[in-house]
């Protein structure tokens, strides 16, 4: 009998992922499949893939893989994504999810989903950059400042989001020899004290409407530098987001949908042979 791989197809304000429920089949996840998944003509198209485990420690554990293949440490609007998907199934309105950044909690409010993203990191050492610096003022065009959120970031506060060249600017900001992991480049303007506007580039996956990790970077870093408060609006080429950098961690929230199911075939499967 042929054996079909079920999927789900889910996005948070335009960041879109396919889902495998590993719980649910034993299908080894390797870098060709995630490729050829994220292929978005001869595959189905993600920004990230999102495999669900059991976690004997939480709810449920996930692990998060880019459109190239390459692994992510955290993936924010994936983990949203997934909670809405799991409280919904459960019948619940908070959980646990294990990931690379340790337990997270989640919980859902008219339909609104927020995660905790834990604690920013801000050392060099933690987020990781090549040598010892100072994180707030990268020595790079621009004085970006970078931020651990289990991935790392580049956030570049300009004029105007809008007229930023992502394409063109953010690809060798991902691979400068300051990042050992490469990185996640954002460029954001100030709206007020507490809005802002954002734009994205994705480690392995290049422009994005929205990043949830991205969007938690964006706010610390605007926080640090004294743009804005750390509860903050932030406008993504998506849709809004929502952060809020407490003591016990960046909490993100807003919208999650779930669009479609289903299965990938053992013709396809092969076909990666």
């Amino acid at each position: 009998m042929d054996q079909q791989i079920p999927f789900m197809k889910m996005h948070g304000l335009g960041n879109d992922f396919v889902v495998i429920d590993s719980r649910n089949c034993m299908q080894k996840i390797y870098p060709e499949l995630v490729r050829a998944l994220g292929d978005r003509h001869r595959g189905i198209g993600f920004d990230q893939l999102a495999l669900i485990s059991d976690s004997p420690d939480a709810d449920v554990a996930l692990k998060f893989f880019n459109n190239d293949g390459s692994t992510s440490g955290a993936c924010g609007n994936a983990t949203r994504c997934v909670a809405r998907y799991e409280m919904d199934r459960l019948s619940v309105d908070r959980l646990t999810l294990t990931t690379e950044r340790g337990i997270l909690f989640a919980h859902t409010t008219n339909n609104t989903v927020s995660v905790n993203m834990g604690h920013p990191l801000l050392a060099w050492n933690e987020i990781p950059l090549a040598k010892k610096m100072d994180t707030l003022h990268l020595p790079l065009n621009g004085s970006p400042t970078a931020t651990g959120m289990g991935n790392p970031h580049c956030t570049f506060f300009v004029e105007n989001a809008e007229l930023v060249n992502l394409e063109k600017l953010a690809p060798d900001i991902e691979t400068n020899p300051l990042f050992p992991e490469r990185t996640n480049v954002q460029f954001a303007h100030k709206i007020s004290k507490d809005h802002l506007r954002a734009r994205v580039w994705e480690r392995g996956v290049g422009v994005t409407l929205a990043s949830g990790s991205s969007s938690c970077a964006v706010a610390v870093a605007s926080a640090r530098l004294g743009l804005t408060e750390r509860k903050v609006q932030i406008d993504l080429d998506g849709g809004t987001i929502y952060v809020d950098w407490r003591n016990d961690g960046v909490w993100m929230s807003g919208d999650t949908l779930h669009v479609f199911n289903g299965t990938l075939t053992t013709q396809f499967l092969k076909s990666l042979k």
